[in-house]
C-alpha cells in the first residue's frame, strides 16, 4: 500500500473514528485532503530546473462545521500537511517549508461549504525531510490567493458522498475561468495567462493583427484583469479601448480583429 493511501486512510479514519460520533457536518476530512492537493496541483510554478508548491493552505469552514473540527484540529492539520509532503515528493515539487494548514471560520459560507486558499510564502519551521535545498524564491511574498469554494452536493438518498474521483464524481462544484477563442476553450489554471501571436504565448491567436506578446489575464483577489502589453492594435472589452480593465462573466475581448469571450461560472 502506497503512502499516500496509507495517509489517506489515516485521514478517513478520522471520520469513522472520533470524527464519526461527533462530525455531523457534510464537509469530511479526506475530501479536504484531496481538495488540498487539488489546490497544490492548481497553483504550482514551474521554474527554470524545479516546480514548486505553495506550502502555505488556509481552509476556511462555515462555523457550524468549525465546532466539529475545533477538538480534532491540530491533529488533522498535522495530517493533512503529512499528505501534501508526500503528494509533493510523488510529483517532485519543492516546498519552501514543512507545509502549513490553517483552518479558519467564514459566516458568508452555508453548512457543507469550504473554501481553500494558498500561498508560497517563505516561512520559518523545519524543512520537509529528504528534500534536497531549494533555490530561493525572488518574487515578493504574496497575498492571500484567491479561495476556491467548493460545496458537496446531496446524493439522492440525502447522504453526502464522497469518491475517489474527480470533482464531479465527488459531487462538488468549483469555479472556472475559460477564454473562448473561435473553437478553441482555454481553461486558466495560473493567475497569469499570457495572449498573443508567438507560440511562446499561452493562449496562442494565429492572427497577423495580433502582437507576438499582446495582453495577459492577470487575477488580482477575485478579479481577472486584461492587460494591453503595449500591442500595435490595441485591446477592447465589449467595443471599449483599454489598458487595463475587470472583466465580467461574458465580456467579449477584441485583440487586432480576434475576438475572445471571457467566461466564469460554476462547473
Amino acid at each position: 500500500m502506497s503512502v499516500l493511501k496509507k495517509l489517506e486512510e489515516k485521514i478517513q479514519g478520522l471520520f469513522e473514528g472520533g470524527f464519526g460520533r461527533a462530525f455531523k457536518s457534510p464537509v469530511q476530512p479526506v475530501e479536504l485532503a484531496r481538495k488540498l492537493v487539488k489546490e497544490m496541483e492548481d497553483n504550482k510554478v514551474i521554474s527554470v530546473s524545479r516546480v514548486y508548491a505553495p506550502n502555505e493552505y488556509s481552509i476556511f469552514l462555515a462555523p457550524e462545521d468549525y465546532e466539529h473540527f475545533e477538538a480534532y484540529e491540530e491533529q488533522l492539520k498535522s495530517d493533512l500537511a503529512d499528505y501534501l509532503i508526500e503528494h509533493a515528493r510523488k510529483d517532485k515539487y519543492e516546498l519552501l517549508s514543512r507545509p502549513m494548514v490553517i483552518i479558519k471560520t467564514d459566516e458568508d459560507l452555508a453548512v457543507g461549504e469550504f473554501g481553500i486558499a494558498t500561498r508560497m510564502v517563505s516561512a520559518p519551521g523545519p524543512a520537509v525531510p529528504e528534500l534536497p535545498p531549494i533555490e530561493p524564491y525572488l518574487e515578493p511574498e504574496p497575498a492571500l490567493g484567491h479561495t476556491t469554494v467548493y460545496r458537496t452536493a446531496p446524493q439522492p438518498d440525502g447522504t453526502m458522498a464522497v469518491s475517489a474521483g474527480e470533482a464531479r464524481e465527488m459531487g462538488l462544484t468549483r469555479e472556472c475561468i475559460t477564454l473562448v477563442a473561435g473553437d478553441l476553450d482555454y481553461e486558466v489554471t495560473r493567475r497569469v495567462v499570457l495572449i498573443g501571436r508567438s507560440r511562446q504565448c499561452d493562449l496562442v491567436l494565429a492572427d497577423p493583427n495580433v502582437s507576438r506578446r499582446h495582453a495577459e489575464l492577470r487575477q488580482r483577489g477575485n478579479d481577472y484583469l486584461i492587460v494591453d502589453l503595449d500591442s500595435t492594435n490595441g485591446v477592447e472589452v465589449n467595443g471599449q479601448k483599454v489598458k487595463t480593465k475587470a472583466l465580467q462573466n461574458g465580456d467579449l475581448i477584441n485583440l487586432g480583429t480576434m475576438r475572445v469571450r471571457f467566461e466564469r461560472q460554476l462547473c
